[in-house]
């Protein structure tokens, strides 16, 4: 039969391109979106000859398809058709191409409609959401679905029914993601010794034991986001953000924050701040050094950056010596959001009246939001694993942290949502915490910055945007990787690389036009950068804590077992 091949396309964006943190924490509603769903569709009633133009197209592609013809052919990183029947099977190819030429047609029909510029990008949103969960791969009709019940004599679907009927129970009705059964707390993650040295209503406070046979005079405290446990820094040994830090002569301690519930439902940034100063104090006491390193990430550096203002106002800056961020958002401005067009005035507060109802914000909502960020790669992958092929998930470290999540206090919530809305760490005094006016140009400490070039949740632009709020000398690097593996990028792996550029520009591309390629991991670069700010060597203390701050429990502690 002839054919004729046309070149891989994109048809649709990916939802992950309309979301970000901000969707996250604001929550998408259903409501909003079947609201634009109806307005959409009003307005195809209300235009018979647009859509019946596109349809009459689609229906000649259709009769093109069911003559061999093949139109598309799907994006080569897209794994869903990697199996070579739908290529080679006729019926398969005939299924694929119908489902691509679809896909192609309903953007062609949202382009091409008078609808306004937010109004198509909702449309476009939405199509994305309704076309990945409508594809082919997505059926028992899909080729590895139907191999895998006649290898099993009809087992794997049995076991894949069961599954269903476990996440339906137990996991909200979303496909799980990781074999939990595989991973343990404490025995084969966050396994670093060390011990917890203080402990108050918000945190505990680890410190870990020494790897090396000098240290570096002054310590580095992580301070992780409160929206996740601590332990993405310590998770096997071989990717251990904290094992490389000690083994290369560094003092570490860390913050393991309290998984909060109802009756916490009035802590918010000033109160985390305070307890991040708390923890700061114990950390000088217990090293004898006057000031600190601090590393944040995500959210955790917007509280560590808090804090800095708040220091920096009340002239004690001096106790910091220099700050790492990590994929850490200050400027909350996201250039191009699409899925913030679901959000208004109304959302907002209703978002902020339901966590103050329930005392917090449910990190499972969060799990689902972030779902729905990548939906082919974290719901329609496990759907046909766990249930089309009635396999087990997989045993992933990283996705079994990703699942351990935690609440957020409403008023945290509230807060995070206000500095969503009016970015007010843009402007000097535009933000107070713990009762002082907060100016980040004033926080004159060296700053070093890293962001992931592919990372949806915090966007590097705005996370170098970020960095330039901040006085003092700064440095950014851009890895190319997402959210987490920006974060978790130990040496070694091959694939790893990052973009630098020793000269700040106002405007990211440019940055980002001018930078150099540099293969391998960011970690030793920020290893030397640290290193240089960490003070003098002297031999190593074995000890851990102090006479005034005795080591209370091994890590990692008991917070981070809270559920």
């Amino acid at each position: 039969m002839p054919t004729r091949h046309q070149p891989a396309v994109n048809t649709l964006p990916a939802p992950a391109a309309f979301m970000n943190a901000q969707n996250a924490v604001v929550g998408l509603r259903g409501r909003d979106l079947l609201s634009s769903a109806r307005d959409i569709a009003l307005h195809g009633l209300r235009h018979p000859l647009h859509g019946t133009r596109h349809l009459l197209s689609f229906g000649k592609q259709l009769g093109r398809v069911l003559l061999g013809d093949t139109l598309y052919a799907p994006n080569p990183g897209d794994v869903r058709f990697a199996d070579p029947t739908w290529q080679l099977n006729p019926l398969y190819r005939r299924g694929l191409q119908a489902y691509l030429a679809w896909q192609k047609q309903l953007v062609q029909w949202i382009d091409e409609s008078d609808l306004s510029a937010d109004d198509r990008t909702r449309a476009l949103f939405l199509a994305s959401l309704l076309s990945d969960a409508l594809a082919p791969s997505n059926s028992l009709l899909n080729p590895l679905a139907i191999k895998e019940l006649f290898d099993t004599g009809g087992g794997s679907l049995l076991r894949g029914l069961r599954h269903l009927i476990d996440d339906l129970l137990h996991n909200d009705g979303l496909p799980s993601q990781v074999n939990k059964q595989a991973f343990e707390v404490g025995k084969n993650l966050a396994t670093t010794p060390g011990s917890v040295v203080f402990r108050n209503e918000m945190l505990e406070l680890i410190q870990y034991r020494p790897m090396s046979e000098k240290q570096y005079e002054r310590p580095l405290l992580i301070v992780p986001p409160q929206i996740n446990k601590f332990y993405i820094f310590d998770l096997s040994p071989e990717k251990s953000f904290v094992q490389y830090a000690l083994k290369n002569d560094l003092q570490v301690f860390m913050i393991s924050w309290r998984n909060p519930d109802a009756r916490h439902r009035e802590w918010g940034l000033s109160s985390y701040v305070q307890a991040l100063d708390e923890a700061l104090e114990v950390c000088r006491a217990i090293t004898g050094s006057k000031a600190v390193n601090l590393l944040g990430a995500c959210a955790g550096g917007l509280t560590a950056a808090a804090l800095m203002g708040h220091l920096q106002a009340r002239r004690q800056l001096r106790k910091i010596a220099s700050a790492s961020y990590a994929v850490s958002l200050l400027d909350s401005q996201i250039e191009s959001n699409p899925a913030l067009l679901f959000v208004d005035e109304q959302t907002l507060e209703s978002a902020k009246r339901r966590s103050y109802q329930a005392g917090v914000l449910d990190g499972r909502d969060l799990v689902k939001v972030f779902a729905w960020m990548r939906p082919n790669d974290l719901i329609w992958n496990y759907w046909v694993n766990n249930y089309l092929l009635g396999r087990q998930p997989p045993a992933f470290d990283i996705l079994y942290w990703n699942n351990d999540n935690t609440r957020l206090p409403a008023a945290l919530h509230g807060d995070l949502l206000d500095i969503f809305k009016h970015n007010p760490l843009t402007r000097p005094g535009g933000l107070e915490v713990c009762g002082t006016p907060i100016d980040l140009q004033r926080v004159t400490v060296d700053s070093f910055c890293v962001a992931g070039i592919n990372d949806h949740i915090t966007p590097w632009d705005a996370v170098y945007r970020s960095l330039l709020l901040l006085g003092g000398e700064r440095r950014f690097i851009l890895s190319n990787a997402g959210h987490i593996q920006a974060i978790l990028n130990p040496p070694g792996n091959p694939k790893a690389h990052y973009f630098e550029n020793g000269r700040l520009s106002a405007d990211p591309r440019a940055w980002y036009y001018d930078a150099r390629k540099v293969e391998g991991s960011w970690w030793p670069e920020w290893l030397a950068w640290i290193q240089a700010r960490s003070g003098e060597q002297r031999p190593t203390r074995m000890s851990i804590g102090n006479a005034r701050y005795p080591a209370l429990e091994a890590a990692p502690g008991t917070y981070v077992l809270v559920r």
